[in-house]
């Protein structure tokens, strides 16, 4: 019998590592902020108020936030992106052979992963334009139809951007194939992992998995459905009221502020007379 080909490239060298990563990273912390960031959009359902205060504590983060975003978002996509591609493009789809579920299913997880791919990029450009840049979004993203999402109007802005039919069915289409690629990932990554390895417990493990990717895939609906039909008149007006009393309410801070460095001074000078009457 002849001996195995040895594995060549930097990728058959090191597959049984990078499976791992691969599959891990899908679920920590792509799948993690993928349900996150779902649940936070889902709470528009609570108003044009819930949603902004999620968006400003995210916000609140400051310049900070471009590190939060790349270290544990951007990156990690694109390291389970490109790795997924690696591994698309050295796998044949086998469901034309054998109309087995799990071939069904092996397919379905390579077809979602490209759609996934080219959402994630459109979203981000659609919704932010990719770059934290003035110049960028408005002389290049704008004009693209990209950076529509603005966190101090977080609610009007986001339902603005979807009001579009064929918007609201690529992100129908999007946000589907993206939960699929989760729930069905996580149940390969248990079996990558060796968390259920008898046909037994995989069956156990797709209902739970089944469960989990319907669960998302509601939240997610929902989130959309919300956003689309949010009152965009009414959401601006308790933006704006927000804006306004968070202005009014550093005016009164710097006002507190001034006062008591003038009481400070006040109280300064009249220690002198004071000092010099002893003397």
């Amino acid at each position: 019998m002849p001996p195995a080909p040895q594995a060549t490239g930097f990728y058959g060298r090191h597959e049984f590592l990078l499976r791992r990563l691969h599959s891990l990273s899908g679920i920590v912390p792509v799948g993690a902020y993928m349900c996150i960031h779902l649940l936070t959009n889902a709470t528009v359902l609570g108003g044009p108020q819930t949603f902004q205060e999620k968006v400003d504590t995210i916000h609140s983060l400051g310049p900070a936030l471009p590190f939060v975003e790349w270290t544990f978002i951007f990156i990690p996509i694109i390291f389970h992106a490109a790795l997924g591609i690696v591994r698309a493009v050295n796998c044949e789809p086998n469901s034309g052979t054998y109309r087995y579920g799990s071939n069904v299913r092996y397919t379905l997880q390579r077809v979602t992963a490209w759609i996934a791919l080219l959402f994630i990029g459109w979203h981000v450009f659609h919704m932010h334009g990719w770059f934290h840049n003035s110049f960028w979004t408005e002389k290049v993203a704008h004009n693209l139809g990209g950076g529509q999402f603005d966190p101090e109007h977080a609610t009007s802005t986001a339902a603005a951007a979807l009001q579009s039919l064929l918007v609201k069915i690529l992100y129908t289409v999007g946000v589907l194939s993206t939960v699929y690629h989760l729930a069905n990932g996580l149940w390969t990554s248990g079996i990558t992992w060796g968390l259920w390895t008898t046909p037994a417990a995989q069956r156990r493990a797709d209902y739970v998995c089944g469960a989990f990717g319907l669960l998302v895939a509601f939240i997610g609906m929902s989130a959309l459905f919300g956003m689309s039909r949010a009152d965009i008149g009414e959401a601006q007006a308790i933006e704006q009221a927000r804006i306004e009393q968070r202005e009014e309410m550093a005016k009164r801070v710097e006002q507190i502020k001034a006062q008591e460095a003038s009481e400070k001074t006040g109280g300064e000078t009249a220690q002198l007379p004071a000092d010099a009457a002893k003397e």
